[in-house]
């Protein structure tokens, strides 16, 4: 069964190009922004990873982090983050935010696979550990 990943992004070439890179090989949900991706959530969906532009109208990537991180259903889905700044500050604020990782625009599609899958991974050995402690 292919994992979910939830696409948010309010450039519609972007939110394209990403649902291309992704789709073989996972389940992709596009959403144009922080508020229609609160909606989808609050539909019971859970997806496996949450990838958000980071300035977007409505709400943003960084308080659609801090709303996730805060809720107790949403608080373990990992979130990269793909900005237009490359700003090291707004990268730091997002890590420290709880973002899994940070990547800029334009984005390197290999990189971000490899980093999607790296992030998968690790939060299955997560649970796949926690499971085997309890």
């Amino acid at each position: 069964m292919k994992k979910t990943i939830l696409v948010i992004e309010d450039d519609y070439f972007v939110r394209t190009l990403l649902n291309f890179l992704l789709n073989d090989t996972f389940e992709v949900v596009a959403k144009e922004n922080g508020f229609k991706a609160m909606l989808w959530l609050d539909k019971g969906n859970i997806p496996d990873l949450i990838l958000s532009d980071w300035d977007m109208p409505q709400i943003n990537g960084f308080n659609l982090l801090n709303h996730l991180r805060k809720s107790g259903y949403y608080r373990n889905i990992p979130v990269l983050i793909l900005s237009g700044h490359s700003d090291p500050e707004v990268k730091l604020e997002c890590l420290k935010s709880g973002a899994a990782d940070f990547f800029s625009k334009p984005f390197n599609p290999p990189d971000l696979l490899d980093a999607i899958n790296s992030v998968l991974e690790k939060t299955e050995e997560s649970i796949h550990n926690t499971t085997n402690n309890a």
